[in-house]
């Protein structure tokens, strides 16, 4: 019998994506709006982008399985 596919989160697969490693990267929030009033600190670490953490990653990959 064939297996049957999985849908993907259609939420997840704009937010997350999968490294060649295997990791889950994603960018961080704070960098939409009302960028005068927020710390420039706060702002230049939001430019990097995150990886998640080894709780949070394996839920991610069953939401974007073909990712």
């Amino acid at each position: 019998m064939a297996k049957v596919k999985v849908k993907t989160h259609s939420g997840a697969k704009k937010r997350f994506k999968i490294t060649g490693s295997g990791k889950v990267k994603y960018q961080h929030t704070n960098k939409r709006h009302r960028l005068t009033q927020k710390d420039t600190k706060r702002k230049r670490i939001a430019r990097n982008a995150g990886v998640a953490g080894s709780a949070n990653a394996p839920t991610v990959k069953k939401l974007v399985p073909y990712l």
